[in-house]
């Protein structure tokens, strides 16, 4: 199994980074790192894109999912039926964002090996025969950033990444206040220290890793971000032209 893996996922992806870093003026390894981190995120696009929509259209339902919660309290079963036809009916599979996340767990696996062993000037045997061999590797990106060693900048990098990710796909609703709103109050409890702990832990364990491996860390997290921000923006003008214009004023649907 170990031996299917590295020539799967490991293999190709060392041999990329190798590549790209033969033929990248200057043979800086930062650079090449990004223009990975960037070939990767490219190669997993439509996966990606399903799991942003899939995780935004699960929050945008999360109020009438909260009502359900209340509607049923203590009715288990009856929940379940409604849940199952509120998805049904916004055509919403709540497991199709994990899907995506799961086929791309190998090779964030094999991106994780790539930067522990390959910077370090090991695994050479495993180049192809087309791909020319460094005498050495330059671990050192732009003249004073090593990237074989752990880099507490590039950690907070990542974790402020993390948050602004982590903060544009919650979805920002008005409190509500009167009775029954204890499961609405602690709904949004929970968010708010997703918010803050998701960053926190990238940072924590972002301070233990090789600097390269932050690096492409932080640069999917940002692109990520971005793509998000494409996806929000295409969601909301579908959503404002779907909607009927009438005497020139536009009326949202229910």
């Amino acid at each position: 199994m170990g031996h299917l893996f590295t020539v799967i996922f490991y293999q190709p992806i060392f041999n990329l980074l190798i590549g790209l870093y033969n033929v990248i003026p200057g043979r800086d390894m930062g650079i090449a790192i990004i223009v990975l981190t960037i070939i990767i995120k490219f190669v997993f696009l439509p996966l990606s894109k399903k799991a942003i929509e899939s995780q935004k259209e699960l929050q945008d339902l999360q109020p009438k999912i909260e009502e359900l919660k209340k509607q049923y309290a203590g009715k288990k079963e009856e929940m379940g039926r409604a849940m199952l036809k509120l998805y049904q009916e916004h055509k919403v599979n709540p497991f199709s964002s994990c899907l995506p996340i799961l086929v791309q767990l190998p090779f964030l696996i094999a991106v994780y090996r790539v930067f522990s062993n390959g910077l370090a000037n090991k695994s050479m045997e495993l180049l192809y025969p087309f791909v020319q061999r460094p005498e050495t590797i330059q671990v050192v990106s732009l003249g004073f950033l090593d990237l074989s060693k752990p880099n507490w900048v590039l950690a907070v990098l990542a974790g402020l990444a993390q948050f602004w990710q982590t903060k544009m796909m919650l979805s920002k609703r008005p409190a509500v206040k009167g009775p029954g709103t204890g499961d609405e109050d602690m709904a949004a409890i929970m968010n708010k220290q997703m918010m803050y702990m998701m960053p926190a832990l990238t940072v924590f364990i972002g301070i233990s890793l090789p600097g390269g491996l932050t690096l492409y860390w932080f640069i999917t997290t940002v692109l990520t971000a971005l793509q998000q921000i494409f996806i929000f923006s295409k969601i909301k003008s579908k959503k404002q032209s779907a909607s009927p214009v009438i005497e020139g004023q536009v009326v949202n649907k229910e």
